[in-house]
This record gives C-alpha cells, sequence and structure tokens, in this order.
C-alpha cells in the first residue's frame, strides 16, 4: 500500500466502514429475521454470535490489513501456504460486486419513479385505473397483487416473462441504463482511491440515520404503528431453539467479514490506530442500526395493516420483497407520498453504494497491491478502475434481463454461502496456529501506543475465541449449512431451480473456497527439495514473514508498548517434523494446532531464502 495513500482522518476510516457494514441487509433483512424468529427471543443468539464470531472475526481483519499494510492478497505473504485465502476473498468480492449493483439499479428505478406524481405503483396512477376499479367490496388482494407485485415483478424486473434460468429474454434497457449510471457513480466516487470515496462517505454514511430518525418519527404518528413494533418484538420463547442459523448468517451478512473490504480499508490506516476502539465502535453502530431500523419499518407496515384490516404477518416481508414492494405500498398509504418515497429509496440507494465501496476496495487494493506500477501511475490506475467497472457492467447486463432475477438468486445464495464460512475459517485458523496467535496479539498491542491496561485483558477474550469458539462455531455452521442444502431446494417465488441451476450454485461457492487449496499446492511446487523439506521451509516463512509497516510514528511508540500477559511457546528443530504430519492433517481434515514461536520482527524477502535454509539446516544439526 502507498504509504501516502492514508484517510484523511479517523472519521473518514471509521464512516466508511459503517457504510460497509450497515447495508441493504441491515433494513429488508434483520427486521424481518427478528420478527419471524420469535421477535424480542431472536436478539439473544444474535448477540451470542455478535460476541463470540462477529466481533473477534472483525478485529481480526481488521488488525490484519492494518498491520500488514497490505491487501488482501499481499497481506498473506506473512504465510504464503494460505495466500489462496486472499484469492478467495478476491473472488467473493468480486460475485458480490456482480450481483449487489444490480440492487442499486433497482433501487435508482424506483427512485426515478418516484419523481413521478402519482406513483407509478399508487392507484391514482392513470395506467393502474382500471385495475383500481376492478377491486371492489373493499377487497385488498386485487389491490396487493396487481398495483405493487405486478409493478415490481413486470413493469421492473420483466420476470412474468420468463420461465427460468434457461430462459433469461432480453435485457431490460431502463434497468440496463440506471446499471450504468450506478457504475459510473462508483467510478467517479473511488476515482482517486479511498482519498475521494472517504469524503463521499460523509454524506452517503450520515444521510441514512438521518432518514431513519425522520421514518420512525412519521410512524410513530400513525394509526396502527405500536401493533406493528409489538409484533417486531413480542418474545416468543420457543422459537430459541431454531433460530441460530438465522442469527449466524446475518452476522456474517451485514459485517462483512471474510470479504476483503475490512482488510483492504483498515490497510490504509496509520500503523498506530487503535484498531480494538474501532472494531467496538463500527460493530456496535452497525447491531444498533439494524434494531432502530425494525422501528422504522414496521411502525408503518403496522399502520399499513391496520388500514387493510390484516394482520401485520400478511403484510411483512424480507428481502427485496420488503423493500420493493411491501414498504412502497405502506408509504403509497401515507400523504404526501412521493417525498416518502424519495427519501426512502434515496436512503437505499446510498446505503447500497457505501457497501459497494467496500467490496470495490477490497478487489482494487488486492490487485494495485499485487501490480505496484499501476498504483504508481495515475493514468493507469484509473484505466483500470474504468476497465473493472465496465466489465462488472457488461456481466451485469445478465442479470438485468428478463430471466435475470433467477441468476440473481442463484449467485446471491451462493456467493456467500458456505464458500465465505470456508473463507472465514481457514483465515482464522491460519493466524491463530500458523502465524501464531500470541504473536497476533502482541503485534495488535504494538499498534496501539498509548493502550490502557484493559486491552491486554481484552485481548486474552479475543485470543480464547480465535483458538476455540469462533473456529468451532464457524464449523457448526458450516454443517448446519451443508445438511440445509442438501435437504432443502432452491427457489423463486414458485420456479424451483433445476438440479443443474443448483449444481451451478454450488461451483460458484466452491470455487471461491478451492482457491485455498490451489495456491496451497503452488506455495509448496515453488520450492525444491523433499516434502519434508519443503513443508518445514514454508511452514517457518509462516512464523517468519511478518509483512509490518515501520513508520516513524512506531517508533516513536516503542517505549509505550505493552507486552501481552501470556507465555509464548519457542518452536524447537525436533517439533518441525512432527508439526509437517499436522499440516498434512489440516489440508485434509480443515483442523490442526500448529505450535507458536517468537518472530522477528522484520519482513523475510524472496531472495532471504537460501538463508533460511541453512539457518534451519545449522537449527537441525
Amino acid at each position: 500500500v502507498d504509504v501516502d495513500a492514508q484517510w484523511g482522518g479517523k472519521y473518514e476510516f471509521l464512516l466508511s466502514c459503517i457504510g460497509y457494514c450497515v447495508g441493504l441487509g441491515n433494513v429488508w433483512r434483520f427486521p424481518y429475521l427478528c420478527y419471524r424468529n420469535g421477535g424480542g427471543v431472536f436478539l439473544i443468539p444474535y448477540f451470542i454470535m455478535l460476541f463470540v464470531t462477529g466481533v473477534p472475526l472483525f478485529l481480526m481483519e481488521l488488525s490484519l490489513g492494518q498491520y500488514g499494510a497490505a491487501g488482501p492478497i499481499t497481506v498473506w505473504k506473512c504465510c504464503p501456504l494460505l495466500k489462496g485465502i486472499g484469492i478467495g476473498m478476491l473472488c467473493v468480492s468480486t460475485l458480490v460486486c456482480l450481483y449487489y449493483n444490480v440492487i442499486i439499479a433497482w433501487t435508482f428505478y424506483y427512485l426515478g419513479s418516484s419523481f413521478q406524481s402519482p406513483l407509478p405503483w399508487s392507484c391514482d396512477a392513470v395506467a393502474n385505473a382500471a385495475l383500481c376499479g376492478n377491486s371492489t367490496g373493499g377487497n385488498s388482494v386485487l389491490y396487493n397483487v396487481c398495483m405493487f407485485v405486478l409493478f415490481y415483478s413486470e413493469r421492473v424486473l420483466g420476470v412474468v416473462h420468463s420461465e427460468g434460468l434457461h430462459d433469461p429474454g432480453p435485457v431490460r434497457w431502463p434497468l440496463a441504463l440506471c446499471l450504468l449510471a450506478a457504475w459510473i457513480i462508483i467510478f467517479l466516487c473511488m476515482l482517486k482511491g479511498i482519498r475521494s470515496s472517504g469524503k463521499v462517505v460523509y454524506v452517503t454514511a450520515t444521510f441514512p440515520y438521518f432518514v431513519l430518525i425522520v421514518l420512525i418519527i412519521r410512524g410513530a404518528t400513525l394509526e396502527g404503528s405500536l401493533q406493528g413494533v409489538a409484533f417486531y418484538l413480542t418474545p416468543d420463547w420457543s422459537r430459541l431453539s431454531n433460530v441460530w442459523n438465522d442469527a449466524a448468517s446475518q452476522i456474517f451478512y451485514s459485517l462483512g467479514i471474510g470479504v476483503g473490504g475490512l482488510l483492504s480499508m483498515a490497510s490504509y490506516n496509520k500503523f498506530d490506530n487503535n484498531v480494538i476502539r474501532d472494531t467496538i465502535i463500527i460493530t456496535t453502530g452497525n447491531c444498533t442500526t439494524s434494531f432502530f431500523a425494525g422501528f422504522a419499518i414496521f411502525s408503518i407496515l403496522g399502520h399499513m395493516a391496520w388500514r387493510k384490516g390484516v394482520p401485520v404477518g400478511k403484510v411483512a416481508d424480507t428481502g427485496p420483497g420488503l423493500a420493493f414492494v411491501a414498504y412502497p405500498e405502506a408509504l403509497a398509504l401515507l400523504p404526501g407520498s412521493m417525498f416518502w418515497s424519495i427519501l426512502f429509496f434515496l436512503m437505499l440507494f446510498m446505503l447500497g453504494i457505501d457497501t459497494l465501496f467496500g467490496n470495490m476496495e477490497g478487489i482494487t487494493t488486492a490487485v494495485l497491491d499485487e501490480f505496484p506500477h499501476l498504483r504508481r501511475n495515475t493514468l493507469q490506475k484509473s484505466l483500470f478502475l474504468a476497465a473493472l467497472c465496465f466489465c462488472f457492467y457488461l456481466f451485469g447486463l445478465l442479470l438485468v434481463t428478463d430471466g435475470g432475477i433467477y441468476w440473481f438468486t442463484l449467485i446471491d445464495s451462493f456467493s456467500t454461502s458456505f464458500g465465505l464460512i470456508i473463507i472465514t475459517l481457514f483465515m482464522c485458523i491460519g493466524i491463530s496456529f500458523f502465524y501464531g496467535i500470541n504473536q497476533f496479539c502482541q503485534d495488535i498491542l504494538d499498534m496501539i501506543c498509548h493502550c490502557p491496561p484493559w486491552c491486554g485483558k481484552v485481548l486474552l477474550y479475543f485470543k480464547a475465541c480465535w483458538v476455540f469458539f469462533t473456529p468451532f462455531l464457524l464449523l457448526f455452521i458450516l454443517t448446519y449449512i451443508f445438511i440445509e442444502m442438501y435437504n432443502t431446494s432452491l427457489h423463486y417465488g414458485s420456479y424451483v431451480y433445476p438440479r443443474w441451476g443448483k449444481a451451478i450454485g454450488v461451483c460458484i461457492g466452491a470455487t471461491c473456497c478451492l482457491q485455498i487449496l490451489i495456491w496451497a499446492i503452488v506455495a509448496i511446487c515453488k520450492e525444491t527439495g523433499t516434502l519434508r523439506d519443503v513443508s518445514i521451509t514454508i511452514m517457518y516463512f509462516c512464523h517468519c514473514g511478518r509483512t509490518a509497516l515501520v513508520t516513524p510514528d512506531s517508533h516513536e511508540c516503542s517505549s509505550n508498548r505493552l507486552s501481552l500477559p501470556v507465555h509464548q511457546l519457542q518452536m524447537t528443530p525436533c517439533r518441525k517434523g512432527y508439526d509437517f504430519l499436522l499440516v498434512l492433517f489440516f489440508f485434509f481434515f480443515c483442523f490442526s494446532a500448529f505450535p507458536e514461536s517468537n518472530t522477528t520482527s522484520e519482513f523475510l524477502e524472496s531472495e532471504q531464502l537460501e538463508q533460511l535454509r541453512e539457518s534451519t539446516g545449522a537449527c537441525g544439526a
């Protein structure tokens, strides 16, 4: 990472991370999961998963990026055997960027349509007069289906003209233009990297909070809002044993762990930034936003249910169904519906591009670190970003066809499924057992210049999570995902995906996580000698190869650094042969325990490999 390319201030980094984490899922997924899984009862497993998996992994990724001052791929020079983790993160980021901007294109379409008076999905629109005129006798079913579902399914998506995956149909050019506009905005905002996007987030990361507060206040004044909020929070203790997977998936979905965005943004921090403080602020802000977004959503849905005379559960939905069907319908019932619709979709648009900033930063940082000449040349860097956005646009055209929603659902379901969990699991195990958990904790303390005494004590808790609790919970989640994948079929509405479609989805997820194995084999094949000698050399690199960012600030802080209050083991030569067997066990069974060692504080360049081998041979003698 270019040392000169750092955040303009700590607030730019905090707002960028909050904007990256606080995305569309906080508004359209968390409130629905909360009411579906027993209201307030859902918060119990949610916060347990947050503190046992979410916060520790969040801190690990931020610390790895800040200490290494490198992107998702280059940072693994500290352990070349695990370079595939960074490649896997890059694959996941690519898939997420591919489909996530399509959601922003939908939002753009609705935002533009909201400037029409009356709203084109309301009964006041001339085109809908005939349909609304047939809704007699107070029957709201026809009103529901014809006005809002059909507007979304036919006029926006065009899915009614497609039969499935095999029939994508023509491109819907209004959506294609919205997608193009979205990518142009992303390109302009990221043209100068964090120096430009860091300024944009002052608006895009704060405006959604303003809108949420306004919607909560407006919802509180509506009749039936209390019933909606009660429906959102009323506990159902019988659901407590069945909600753990939803809680875990929501943590991963909202915090953006394992995608590389957090790691890349942290790589532009100053070396002595308090990463523990930032982790607490960002994760707390993210979860608080998710909780309070439920009040904005369900207060207005409660009013709509009261107007229709139906239970709140009949109008509640999740995902795009909430954002583009249920909530627009509720807003259409309010006085000044055009204003509220513009406000809501502008909020969704800003939530979307903030998240995409982080994902795109993960991709660009990874590539620019591997090809430094692109970073040094401003024109080449701009052309690379333009080419990247244009390629994403071309591939995204498949998702804005008549049958694009089927491909969108397929990529969405598998890109951040088991592959992401496996990548995160290997990251946790790789840092804890290959690099060394004690050394990693000491690295964190080295970065925090004026660290209060409680930092060392807090790190003991995180160490316990990284070594034991988090890996086992990730294995549990992974097992549950595989069982659910085997026993359930993928569907969109009434369309059930064929086996070949589901197989494509599995291949998408497997492509991401298989990078770990592929690049581990590449690292082994690059070395010479017997398999035992190669394993010793590579594993020695895992303990000695550190990408510490040496800055004047870090030297100034040396006198104030704390030492980790734990004993560090010394790796002896006789243990290395035994550890080789553990490495093989790790690759075949996804778990191993590698003893730690005191490591050097300087990064060993590739030309020092011969010296390393000589020192290894002398040690063995």
